[in-house]
This record gives C-alpha cells, structure tokens and sequence, in this order.
C-alpha cells in the first residue's frame, strides 16, 4: 500500500483540473485579483446554496470571527463564552477585539462546548457565545440558542469546520445572529491560500461587516468609519466558485467514509470511535477517534505509511496564551482527559475503502 497522506489535495484537484484550471485562467485575463465578478458571483452562489441572505467574504476564517465581533459592538470589559476545545482563531480574537474569553468544557461524546456547564459561566459582562461546530459535529444549538436568547446575548457560530453539516434539516451557521467560515486549502470546501466568509440574515449587520472589512468604505475613498483590510481575492474566489458544484457530493462521501472507519473499528475495545448527535448530520471535516496509548499508536501508523494527525494537542486554556486565567485540568474535566486519547485519522472524499481497510487493519495490528 502506498502512502497513505492525511490530506490529498492533489487529488482532489486532478478530479476538477479543468474546471479549477479555467478559473484562474479567466481570473488572470480578466485580471479580477481584488473584488469584481468572482468574488460577487462565489458570494452570491455560497449564500444561495447555503439558503442565507449574506455571504461576506473576507481574507480568513480568523478574520470572520474578528469582523463578526466587533460588529456587534463587543468590545473593551466585555466577555466571550467559547469551548475549551478549538483552534486559538476562536479565542484569539475575543481578546482581539478587546473583550475576555471564557472557556467552557466540553461535552463527552461530541466534542462541542457543553450548554450544561454554560450558565454557569454567564455574568453581567457577557456578551456573546462562540459555539464550534468541531470536526463538522453540530453543536447541541437549540440549547445553545435558548441560552442566547434568555440571556439576551450574541449567537455566533464558528463554522470553520462544518461546512453544510445540519441539526435538524437546518444547516450549522444558520442559527446565530453570524456564522463564521475558514475556506483553508484542507478545509471540506478549501480554496488555494487563506479565504473566509460570514454568513447572517441580518441586512444592517452584514453591511456594518462588508464595509469593516474593506478599510470601513462601501464605496472607494466614502469611509464611513475606520476599518481593516480584510477581503477575499479574486483568485480564491475563482476556484471556489469552480469547487462549490461539487461539495454536497464531496461531503457525502466523506460521511461514506466515516461510515467505512466505523464498522472496521467497532470492534477495538481501546478505541472509541466518533458519534453522531441525533437528528444531525456531520460533515466529517475530521474522523476523530479516542485511542488508549495514542503517541505510540501515531507512531505505529506512521511506520506503516498512515499519516495522522491531532486536533487539538492541548486545550486553549491550558496554552501559555492563556495562563493568565489559571483553569485547571479539574474545572475542564473531559477537555483535560481527552487531550491525551484524540486522534485524526485520514478523511477526504477520495479516499478509498481499500486505504480505509489498510488504516484499519492497522490500528488493529497494534492492539494485538
């Protein structure tokens, strides 16, 4: 068996090399490098096929979640509820913003931030919750939204990871006041450098984060207010307008493969393969599963040509980031035990159920 990458974007790439090659091809003549049609027309067509009004494109996934924030006026004294689990995108920018971020564990069978162990975080300072949607595993949002609304706080999903993942028939990022998406090159719907966007049905906010994140001007040299730099490239948006037809079909066969994985790993008494929440259907940005003796298990498979990976090696509150608040591993019970067992195995819409058989067997023959 050859190699077997976590990721293979060549791959994907050779399956649409026409119509990806088209799209820079006409991007180059037509030199549409910032703003112009394709980035209005991947706007349009994202937003359409998401059922949303507004798509915002933006330079990155960070810069979403940043833009989103300081929008909704959070800013200096105020405080963010977020998962204990998560890139630091999610946190940093809370604090970027001027506000503190709170971290909440999470729960013990999806990975999400737990809405048992949220009230108990609310004060008079909060302002908003970030919910992840982590690995494409909706968050328990109907809770999460309830909480929001009693409260009278900003819903803000972070989508990064669950592209077209839904609750309910309801797609993830679509429950909030905004959503937040990263089109990273190995993200389900990943451009060819950094790419981002914003979703919301809120007329008024989507114009107030269109004209921040283009120098606080709608129009060129009208700034309405001070602003960042924040936009989408031509170019990205080029190939993901080519991408786009294709990632329903994309993200159902990387549920194939999820599929795959867990009827050959069932059986392992030392692994515990990913659930999915009820009512939901997840996008499997990753296939995660919890392995006792995790560090030798990667090495196993690496020796034997499986590339893996781990998402996330340390909670965000326990980085030296964040040592500032002092949360212990007895406060973020399951986030402190988890940190040790997680592991991402390969998942990507070409992968074959040979190669998925091969990782198996692997994990298998290391157990043995």
């Amino acid at each position: 068996m050859d190699k077997i990458p976590f990721v293979d974007l060549k791959a994907q790439y050779l399956t649409i090399k026409e119509s990806i090659d088209n799209a820079i091809t006409d991007t180059i003549e037509n030199t549409s490098f910032i703003g112009g049609k394709p980035v209005k027309k991947f706007e349009a067509d994202f937003a359409s096929l998401y059922g949303v009004k507004h798509c915002v494109s933006c330079a990155n996934g960070t810069d979403a979640i940043y833009i989103a924030l300081k929008m909704l006026g959070i800013g200096n004294g105020d405080e963010v509820i977020t998962t204990a689990c998560s890139w630091i995108s999610t946190s940093e920018t809370i604090t970027q913003a001027g506000a503190k971020p709170v971290f909440v564990d999470i729960e013990p069978d999806f990975f999400t931030i737990d809405p048992a162990r949220i009230e108990e975080k609310i004060t008079d300072k909060t302002k908003a919750i970030i919910p992840v949607h982590l690995y494409g595993q909706v968050a328990q949002i109907e809770a999460i939204k309830a909480i929001a609304e009693k409260y009278n706080l900003f819903l803000i999903e972070d989508c990064a990871q669950s592209h077209f993942s839904a609750y309910d028939g309801r797609r993830a990022g679509t429950f909030g006041n905004a959503s937040t998406f990263s089109f990273y090159p190995g993200k389900n719907l990943g451009a060819y450098g950094d790419a981002g966007c914003i979703l919301t049905n809120d007329d008024n906010l989507a114009e107030k984060m269109r004209m921040y994140a283009n120098h606080g001007a709608l129009v060129k040299h009208q700034h309405k207010m001070e602003g960042i730099n924040s936009r989408l490239d031509g170019l990205q948006a080029a190939i993901l307008s080519a991408k786009l037809p294709y990632i329903l079909e994309w993200t159902e066969k990387r549920r194939q493969v999820a599929k795959w994985y867990d009827e050959i790993l069932a059986d392992i008494e030392e692994v515990t393969i990913p659930k999915v929440r009820e009512n939901s259907l997840h996008s499997f940005h990753l296939y995660v599963i919890r392995a006792q003796g995790r560090n030798a298990l990667m090495q196993h498979l690496a020796q034997n040509g499986i590339e893996t990976a781990i998402h996330y090696p340390s909670p965000l509150p326990f980085l030296e980031a964040y040592q500032q608040y002092q949360y212990s591993k007895q406060e973020l019970p399951v986030s402190a035990a988890y940190q040790t067992e997680i592991l991402s195995l390969p998942v990507y819409p070409e992968l074959t159920m040979e190669q998925v058989q091969y990782i198996g067997e692997q994990v298998k023959s290391f157990y043995r």
